[in-house]
């Protein structure tokens, strides 16, 4: 292959929600350029693009396929990207790191939830969209309706560049109202017969090309005075009328096609090769710095690695766009995310499991390697005076998280090892070694995401692993105060154990004044504050620590044990074993024994003094709250409102966008365990959230209660 240049190179993402097509269509795209002789089919498990046996086990695809396409002297670098919200770190990738979308329907449903989560992707990202519509032999296929829902979703700037007729199991024919032509085919597709408008169609398609004639006309103020004076643009001036409506965003063009049979696909080639933008005509992109970074073969040599993949026999593949400047085989860079030194061996450019070896590739260009040292999915590799780094990927929160373990205590450590080169293959798969809840967990975005997971643990790597539901990170504090003491003593030969602790625990608050006298045994006591500590706690909240001991009773030297067996109760509350917040100690007496004293007597007399006391103070269990936003659409809202309110979620308020209703709840983090499935199963697959943390709140009294039975019962077995 022949070394593109900046000005010849296009990055186009492929999206769409599950079903619409796009792994067809990348096997009808490469059919069209000859990239392949004989198109693949997902039925057959032979398509370029789902190559991983997970994603032919599963029929889906779970990892984004990166190939080019040559066509017309000018080099196409697409993403096809998974269609399930629960492989979202794919797409996001893909926008990031291309200029262009197309964003593909099924015209059997037209816009559905997944189409309105890319847009949204699009949108903040500022990136053009071209709507396709896929699936025209569709028995239920509705072009027209879609096209409709387009509209009313998207306004305006929908503007359609072709209409099919006689769509469904019939369909064979389009009209193209930018090129004034029908284009028809045979049964199976093949070569089109491109010939004049019919008759019966002719007012139908003037009327949509005098529409896109002035969309494209908006876009720049001399084909506006053009249009004005003439009523028309040639089909060159229409051409960069779209392109710059596309930069701005101010015109997304609808094609059509089947995909299936390989109808529409070449003239949709020809419309990414003739006016999508070049990558030099998209807006800079920014260095962590903030800087600009020009998209400049000239340019100091600067690759951003945006995607890993594993595959056998080979090892790492690592995924590359060049940010600036040009690299060959054999150079030597340095990761600016972890200082070491690099040498590139050879750079392929790609066609999913193909690669084909190159001398060069340039600023804009998309390609990957091999064998590389120490380089990792968001690195930055830096030529010789460059010091960019990026770091533009930003992922979405987990919505489904289990605790995983492996069957076999002895293969947990090489569990371990996969979960860490498996996250780099898809980073929104999150290991987390919770000492909190002393559990491994596994955070992902939906149930099928980390079933795919657990696929490929136990059937590529053998090891047999396990999901559980994970623990609660609950919280406990008190609401009122409490006196406790404890004597710790032990006599076993020789020298013994001997420590006590009086202390009170109380509620504390930011800026609450110390404390002066309490009320102890029915005197009025004076506090005399000998020390003050006040531990901001890693896991939120504080403890305030006061030591008004008098007399000797407990020597200064025991109270950092005291501190630290206070502070081992408060990582293993009471109650629950969550851990505690918000709580003052105060230790106001004690005894000690000039020979039996130490350290670890002192440390247990007041762990179990607080835990005594703690119990006393009508303590209370916090809950994890989370902010919830529920895209449902308008039919289905009821049932998952309903849904909601048996889940103990408070509805704040709802908003309609985009065509969908947007719930906004707050929801104990309990219910949202199973939500993602819940939700799906509830809507069919139609719905999405997003869940935040927000902050913590009291549980109810029933439920604490049943709370603290449940770990009660759970701490005699395990005893």
């Amino acid at each position: 292959m022949r070394v593109y240049q900046t000005n010849e190179i296009k990055n186009i993402a492929l999206l769409g929600n599950d079903g619409s097509g796009k792994t067809t269509l990348t096997e009808s795209l490469l059919y069209e350029a000859g990239v392949i002789s004989r198109r693949g089919r997902i039925t057959q498990k032979n398509t370029v693009s789902d190559y991983f046996p997970v994603e032919q086990e599963y029929g889906y695809s779970v990892f984004s396929t990166v190939y080019n396409v040559e066509w017309n002297n000018k080099k196409l670098n697409m993403i096809d990207c998974p269609g399930s919200d629960d492989f979202v770190g794919a797409a996001l990738t893909a926008l990031e790191v291309t200029d262009t979308c197309v964003l593909l329907l099924n015209g059997q449903y037209g816009p559905e939830v997944g189409t309105q989560n890319h847009f949204r992707y699009t949108e903040k990202l500022k990136k053009p969209v071209i709507f396709l519509v896929n699936q025209l032999d569709g028995e239920k296929c509705d072009y027209h309706g879609t096209l409709e829902k387009l509209k009313d979703i998207y306004g305006p700037k929908v503007i359609p560049i072709q209409y099919p007729l006689n769509e469904g199991p019939n369909f064979n024919a389009l009209i193209d109202v930018l090129l004034m032509k029908k284009y028809s085919w045979g049964p199976e597709g093949g070569a089109p017969t491109i010939e004049d408008i019919p008759a019966e169609e002719k007012d139908k398609a003037l009327e949509m090309h005098k529409a896109l004639v002035e969309a494209a006309a908006e876009n720049d103020e001399g084909l506006m005075e053009k249009y004005f004076e003439t009523e028309t643009l040639s089909e060159d001036e229409l051409r960069e009328g779209i392109r710059k409506g596309l930069v701005t965003r101010s015109i997304f063009p609808v094609f059509c096609v089947c995909a299936g049979k390989c109808m529409g696909v070449r003239r949709l080639m020809e419309f990414l090769g003739n006016v999508v933008p070049f990558v030099d005509e998209m807006p800079k992109v920014h260095n962590t710095r903030g800087e600009e970074v020009k998209v400049d073969a000239n340019g100091p040599t600067s690759l951003y690695f945006f995607k890993t993949g594993v595959e056998p026999h080979i090892g790492e593949v690592q995924y590359f766009k060049v940010m600036s400047g040009k690299v060959k085989p054999g150079d030597d860079l340095t990761n600016a995310d972890r200082g070491t030194k690099e040498r590139i061996g050879q750079i392929f450019t790609c066609a999913g499991a193909q690669r084909v070896p190159v001398d060069e590739m340039v600023a804009g260009d998309i390609g990957c390697t091999v064998k590389l040292k120490d380089v990792k999915t968001g690195n930055t590799l830096n030529g010789k005076d460059c010091e960019n780094r990026f770091d533009f990927v930003k992922y979405p929160n987990s919505k489904y998280s289990r605790a995983i373990k492996a069957k076999k205590e002895a293969d947990t450590e090489k569990m371990m090892s996969a979960l860490t080169r498996m996250r780099q293959e898809d980073p929104t798969w999150v290991v987390e070694q919770s000492k909190e809840l002393r559990q491994t967990i596994v955070h992902g975005q939906g149930e099928f995401h980390l079933r795919t997971l657990k696929w490929r643990l136990e059937n590529l790597d053998k090891i047999e692993v396990e999901y559980l539901e994970p623990r609660i990170p609950y919280r406990e504090t008190i609401t009122k105060s409490a006196q406790a003491d404890y004597r710790h003593k032990k006599q076993s030969g020789g020298a013994g154990q001997f420590g006590e602790v009086h202390m009170i625990v109380e509620p504390y608050a930011d800026g609450m004044p110390d404390p002066t006298t309490y009320k102890l045994n029915g005197q009025d006591v004076k506090m005399n504050i000998k020390s003050r500590e006040e531990v901001d706690l890693e896991w939120g909240g504080k403890l305030v620590f006061i030591n008004t001991v008098v007399g000797g009773a407990i020597d200064m030297r025991f109270m950092p044990a005291i501190l630290k067996g206070v502070m081992e109760k408060m990582e293993r509350g009471p109650l629950t074993g969550s851990y505690a917040r918000d709580v003052r100690v105060i230790v106001y007496d004690g005894k000690m024994h000039p020979v039996d004293s130490n350290e670890l007597s002192f440390m247990l007399a007041a762990r179990n003094a607080f835990s005594e006391a703690f119990k006393k103070a009508n303590p209370k269990i916090l809950e994890p709250i989370y902010d919830l936003e529920v895209y449902v659409p308008a039919d289905m809202t009821g049932d998952v409102m309903s849904d909601l309110q048996g889940r103990r979620a408070m509805i704040m308020g709802m908003d309609m966008e985009n065509g969908y209703q947007k719930l906004q709840a707050k929801i104990p983090l309990k219910e949202l365990s199973n939500y993602s499935v819940a939700l799906s199963s509830l809507t069919g697959g139609r719905a999405s959230f997003n869940a935040s943390f927000a902050s913590y709140e009291l549980m109810p009294s029933d439920l604490q209660q049943q709370l603290i039975a449940e770990n009660a019962a759970n701490n005699s077995e395990e005893e």
